[in-house]
């Protein structure tokens, strides 16, 4: 079978495209035929050794596949061949990725793909949207009524999670550049800010007098010394990017408030919260107007060429690679 695959942590020129065995498959196992793919921003850190874990070499990369079951092991329950399926949490801990022509995937990080979406949209959307999910009700316990920010409200997890919350019955303030600002409020924000306004904390703070009970920054320019004072009362932050920051954390005003901050990375979590996040994904797609903005669609022997574009940082939206 082809395959994009490294034999050690590295550049995006180091992925090759070649000819790879077959997997082999344990009683537990599904042998999927993939079909599409996506690029996520974690696959680069993976790759690169940015984010130390487990490689076999050689180790093919990506995360996430929609395609139909090959052949499934007999404690494979609930698979059969021909059927649609799609996961997300591959290539990773040791797990080979998903950028091949067939997976070897254990049954329990695989789910049944509906048939009415589109297979490109739902692996587009697999990573962003099950990492916003998992944000927003996992780690920060979202309830109806609660106000949450999302920061980044335009880019693809920000999106995502401005839809879930505003569906799920909270009243969503969020950042995103004036020109997006209508898709966002689109998709349920009650107020935009201008996240380049000199005077962010001061627009957030009359936007929720209150505090926010959930702060979701998914924008990479969260700052706690002024995050920590927009928090309510016994309010979350969930922290999810900034690989290598170094924020001066207010401590004092923190704990005053009950409220608390907890690191999330989709790569740790288990697979009962992957599978329920799943649902969550579907349930985005099919009821509300989100949708993955598909920046861009190649064939898998350009995964080099898509990892450099990712980490150029040029890229807005998904990038899926057909197999």
């Amino acid at each position: 079978m082809n395959a994009a695959y490294v034999t050690a942590p590295g550049p995006a020129d180091t992925i090759r495209y070649d000819r790879l065995p077959l997997p082999e498959t344990g009683p537990a196992d599904v042998l999927v035929r993939v079909r599409v793919v996506a690029v996520d921003p974690v696959d680069t850190f993976v790759r690169s050794g940015a984010y130390p874990t487990p490689m076999p070499s050689p180790f093919v990369v990506g995360r996430d596949l929609v395609g139909e079951v090959a052949a499934a092991g007999p404690g494979a329950v609930g698979f059969a061949p021909g059927q649609r399926v799609w996961c997300n949490s591959l290539g990773h801990a040791g797990r080979q990725g998903s950028f091949a022509q067939y997976v070897a995937v254990a049954a329990d990080r695989l789910y049944p793909a509906p048939d009415d979406v589109d297979p490109a949209d739902l692996a587009a959307a697999a990573h962003p949207a099950a990492s916003a999910w998992l944000a927003l009700f996992r780690h920060g316990r979202l309830r109806a009524g609660q106000t949450v920010y999302v920061g980044g409200g335009a880019g693809n997890v920000g999106s995502a999670a401005v839809a879930l919350a505003a569906a799920a019955g909270a009243r969503v303030v969020a950042s995103a550049s004036p020109d997006h600002a209508d898709e966002v409020r689109a998709l349920g924000a009650a107020r935009v800010i201008d996240y380049r306004d000199p005077d962010v904390p001061g627009r957030l703070r009359e936007a929720a007098p209150g505090g926010f009970d959930v702060h979701l920054d998914t924008s990479g320019r969260a700052d706690l010394a002024f995050s920590v004072e927009l928090l309510a009362h016994g309010a979350r932050l969930v922290a999810m990017v900034g690989l290598s920051d170094t924020p001066v954390l207010p401590v004092g005003r923190l704990y005053t408030r009950d409220a608390s901050i907890v690191g999330f990375a989709i790569s740790n979590a288990s697979t009962a919260d992957l599978a329920e996040a799943a649902g969550g994904v579907e349930w985005l797609l099919r009821a509300t107007p989100w949708r993955p903005r598909i920046a861009d669609r190649l064939p898998l022997s350009r995964a080099a060429e898509a990892h450099r574009r990712m980490e150029d940082g040029q890229v807005r939206g998904r990038l899926v690679l057909d197999v």
